[in-house]
């Protein structure tokens, strides 16, 4: 099994993934599902290398400017939206500040918050800008995150049984995963999931913490205190610290820090979900770690992972993660070269006929909640084969 790839942003412990069963309708051999042979897959590879050697090594001062510029402007937005909201009186002032805020907080979250963790800025020695000190704006800890999003999930990226963020636990989408009554309430487990996203990423932090602690009930109990904390200062912060300085006008303030932290959960959901779970981002069976090496790796991660179509500002707000295929091959590249990465990508792509999942945010929404309202029902009242279904896919169809 694969131990060693660049980007993850955190060194891989020994931690056995859990094992697939039953008949497997996913990928199971990644050259048979390309038509590649394993020298293509090489070449694959070494010219992926060289466009990471090409962006590493053109990292610079106009780079580090870029990231500090964001944060800058990020804390700027926040600060005038909370002045905004702390003196205005009208209606008008109160909707400017919110949406201020709003924008604040998912600018935080996923330009800054999300890269930064990913240790893509690491490389400027900068203590403030670092992935083992930076804690954001939300409920979920961001060291528990850095173990469950990059090293369970960006290592074992749509490894069926493997990969804890398929689905995330709680709704099917692939079947792959065995129809069960409770299937039923995914659409509204999506909805749920949705509004409270933070929440649910701080839950599944921790839950990844209980495998790590490997039956370390000490461990554990230290993880789950400081999760409980993170979440004590959230709570304190905008729901009785920033109202309580509002004084009269409390309740206009309190209103505008849920409703903040509410579009930043819907959105940080649309953005995540469109880039793991419209069709073309192909799922996998851990038959494919087996002696996978860095190319093959490469390669599931742009057969697992989805595009959309954003401008600059799209681009910006979602952190680049709208080049989900490119940050998933370079998790540890900062986010705004990524642009000239997907140039490069798509190229290697169509030269070697592979696919290139993208689409408007819209439209990869929109195949998403398909899927998520479609496995909801058992099997039995699917049209599609299992072979053949959009959402899934595997080397048999071409049988």
């Amino acid at each position: 099994m694969v131990r060693n790839h660049p980007g993850f942003g955190l060194e891989p412990t020994e931690t056995t993934p859990h094992e697939t069963t039953g008949h497997s309708l996913a990928i199971t051999d990644i050259g048979a599902y390309t038509h590649l042979s394993q020298a293509d897959i090489e070449a694959i590879g070494a010219e992926l290398d060289t466009i990471r050697r090409d962006i590493e090594e053109s990292l610079g001062e106009k780079d580090a400017a870029y990231i500090r510029r964001t944060i800058k402007f990020q804390r700027s937005l926040e600060l005038a939206g909370r002045l905004i909201l702390g003196c205005s009186r009208s209606r008008g002032g109160w909707l400017l500040g919110t949406a201020s805020l709003a924008f604040a907080k998912c600018v935080e979250n996923m330009e800054i918050g999300h890269n930064v963790s990913h240790g893509q800025w690491d490389w400027m020695n900068d203590p403030e800008i670092h992935s083992s000190s930076w804690e954001w704006d939300m409920v979920a800890v961001s060291s528990q995150w850095r173990y469950s999003h990059n090293y369970r999930h960006h290592v074992y990226s749509n490894v069926v049984g493997v990969d804890d963020d398929l689905g995330f636990g709680i709704m099917r989408i692939t079947r792959d995963i065995p129809w069960q009554p409770v299937h039923l309430l995914q659409p509204l487990r999506n909805i749920l999931l949705a509004a409270i996203f933070e929440w649910g990423i701080a839950l599944h932090g921790v839950h990844a913490e209980r495998d790590r602690a490997a039956g370390d009930t000490e461990q554990l109990t230290r993880e789950r205190k400081t999760l409980v904390r993170k979440i004590a200062r959230q709570a304190v912060k905008d729901y009785v610290l920033f109202p309580a300085l509002s004084g009269r006008r409390w309740r206009r303030n309190l209103a505008a820090n849920f409703i903040a932290n509410l579009v930043r959960n819907l959105w940080t959901y649309v953005v995540i979900f469109c880039g793991h779970f419209p069709d073309g981002a192909e799922k996998f069976t851990a038959d494919v770690l087996d002696e996978e090496t860095r190319a093959e790796w490469y390669l599931r991660q742009m057969l697992g992972a989805a595009n959309f179509n954003a401008g600059p500002l799209l681009a910006f707000s979602s952190g680049n993660l709208c080049y989900q295929i490119e940050h998933h091959l370079f998790p540890d590249l900062p986010s705004n070269r990524l642009a000239e990465v997907a140039v490069r990508v798509r190229a290697i792509c169509e030269k070697y006929d592979l696919p290139y999942t993208s689409g408007s945010l819209a439209r990869q929404y929109l195949l998403t909640l398909r899927t998520i309202y479609k496995l909801a029902l058992p099997d039995r009242f699917l049209t599609a084969t299992s072979d053949d279904a959009p959402e899934t896919a595997s080397e048999r169809k071409f049988a």
